[in-house]
């Protein structure tokens, strides 16, 4: 595991508030054997040594319509995968001008595959794999033809290479889609030509994209003598990331281990990386579930939480000061002070526009915002009247202003009032007048956190997917959902992504495997603009704590029951 980068370290990126951000106003469960024959049926395609590898931790959508990214040039030189052997780019920020076109210059280039590819760095001696046709690595070398030369001497590359091993393709578009279609291939990229729709990998130990991507140009080793394109040159420097969670509950079985056991209110962010060994039969509900391992890396969910620029997650229960533990049932409070291990994990927003808000009434909900504001951590979604609830919880970041909106579709019945306590109902006309007023009041990003759909179900049903499309078509750049308790569908709609469920981040539901598992998103923006989407799959050990699975080993299982899920969804 690479070294964290910290949050907000560098002033110049400070706009103001805690961390550098400047805050404003689950039909129980189908048995796993099923999800494991979704799997076996995703994973088969290659990455290097295999037949294409399918699924992945890749990426979601862009801003900007998927393949839209052109790019034009070509000449020569200069790259090495060690620190300090290229020429740094000249960067000037995702909106400033580009240079002239024309103007020759230093310019980064990224190693790219397939959106679902589980690869995560490639190093010169791929690149010479690639071309020289050797057996267990890439099957090929795709350049865009126009800078494809220049490519190939930074590179350090032959351009001849052996018969079919480099490929050239007439434009950034048909590169993308040669890649689906060839998930053995590797490409390279400018830098700013790079989106959600391919996954851009590390040099070396070096990346552009992620928690532990370089932020100076001069640090980035690889790059290549081009013609200025029309896209404004690549800043690493005004990249920002988000870490993006599923649910988070902290009564019932959480609260048994980290206040009767004593480990701790920090324990559940405390996951390093796990495996599954086997599967056993069976829980108290008859389903079979894993037995696991930890593998290492203590405090990496933690470090990746931490290491965002901005992190959100769902709050699925009330905090209030008169709490009451509960050791079943699902009406769900908190102990306000377990709140202190969400602000120490780093995270900085939360949605509280569920079903379970209610379970302490409305003092509860009032009670929880006041809580969770004294840990510096905002909310959104319900609060002591619908105004409140209807409020988006902002955060500034380099410049960019990002508006969160939460809203509850289940429990109408903790609907908050002109007067009264409750949460946001979610309908696309209130969705469609916040985010128009989120806009009016200066945001840039407006990220919709919705709580929706069927519990124990990967799938959307038909008005769900047509409400979600309705968010995007009233202006909000990304869909972040939960409530379903299992992993379910992505969709790229407009060029922009849907998650309908991220699952159980810190949660109790041990009784099954789907439960047991989720995502956690780590997401890459230049500016307002996304520009790369890792999803990180992940199982809770302890009824309590996430740890991070390999999504080429056995986290391949709760990535196939995505992909399974977003069938006819996802456009690459």
């Amino acid at each position: 595991m690479t070294e964290p980068r910290r949050k907000r370290t560098h002033a110049h990126r400070i706009d103001e508030g805690r961390r550098g951000i400047a805050v404003g106003p689950v039909a129980i469960a189908v048995g796993v054997v099923a999800i494991l024959a979704v799997g076996v049926i995703l994973l088969a395609g290659p990455g290097p040594g295999s037949p294409a590898t399918p699924v992945p931790s890749g990426p979601g959508a862009s801003n900007l319509a998927v393949g839209a990214t052109p790019g034009d040039g070509s000449v020569s030189p200069v790259g090495s995968d060690q620190p300090g052997g290229a020429s740094p780019s000249a960067g000037s920020g995702s909106g400033s001008p580009a240079p002239p076109p024309g103007t020759v210059g230093a310019v980064p280039i990224v190693p790219v595959v397939d959106f679902r590819s589980t690869e995560t760095s490639v190093r010169s001696a791929d690149v010479k794999e690639a071309v020289s046709g050797q057996k267990g690595g890439y099957a090929a070398l795709e350049l865009v033809d126009a800078d494809a030369d220049a490519i190939l001497t930074a590179l350090g590359t032959p351009a001849a290479g052996t018969s079919g091993t480099i490929i050239r393709a007439k434009d950034v578009a048909t590169l993308i889609k040669d890649l689906e279609q060839h998930r053995d291939r590797l490409a390279f990229l400018r830098a700013e030509q790079v989106t959600p729709a391919v996954r851009a990998l590390a040099w070396g130990t070096k990346s552009l994209f992620g928690v532990d991507r370089v932020t100076d140009a001069a640090a980035w080793p690889l790059n290549a003598q081009l013609p200025a394109g029309t896209q404004p040159a690549f800043d690493p420097g005004s990249t920002w990331t988000l870490v993006a969670g599923g649910d988070i509950m902290l009564d019932r079985g959480v609260a048994k281990v980290v206040k009767i056991q004593g480990k701790g209110a920090d324990f559940p962010f405390n996951g390093g990386t796990a495996t599954i060994t086997g599967r056993t039969c069976c829980s108290a509900l008859g389903n079979p579930v894993p037995t696991t391992r930890r593998t290492g890396d203590a405090g990496a969910v933690r470090d990746l939480l931490k290491s965002a620029d901005l992190a959100v997650a769902n709050f699925e229960n009330p905090a209030p000061d008169a709490f009451r533990y509960h050791t079943q049932g699902t009406t769900f409070s908190a102990d306000p002070k377990l709140i202190s291990g969400l602000a120490k994990a780093g995270i900085d927003i939360v949605s509280i526009g569920n079903n379970h808000i209610g379970d302490a009434g409305s003092q509860g909900i009032i009670d929880t915002v006041k809580n969770l504001k004294k840990y510096k951590i905002k909310s959104t979604g319900a609060g002591a009247n619908l105004k409140a609830a209807r409020t988006p919880a902002t955060a500034t970041v380099d410049g960019v202003k990002v508006a969160i909106l939460g809203y509850d579709t289940i429990a109408k019945a903790y609907g908050a009032g002109p007067s009264s306590a409750g949460s946001a109902q979610l309908s696309r006309a209130v969705v469609k007048a916040d985010i128009k007023k989120a806009r009016a009041n200066g945001a840039d990003v407006v990220i919709v956190y919705p709580h929706w759909g069927t519990e124990y179900s990967p799938r959307p049903f038909a008005a769900q997917q047509a409400l979600a499309r309705s968010i995007i078509d009233a202006g909000a750049d990304m869909v972040i959902g939960n409530h379903a308790h299992w992993v379910g569908a992505m969709e790229v709609y407009k060029g922009k992504p849907i998650w309908y469920a991220l699952g159980n981040f810190v949660f109790d539901q041990d009784w099954s495997e789907p439960t047991m598992e989720g995502i956690t998103l780590e997401l890459t923006f230049r500016g307002s603009d996304l520009a790369q989407a890792r999803i990180r799959p992940h199982v809770i050990l302890d009824k309590s704590q996430p740890n991070f699975m390999d999504p080429a080993g056995t986290g391949r299982v709760v990535m196939g029951q995505l992909f399974d899920a977003s069938r006819k969804l996802l456009p690459w």
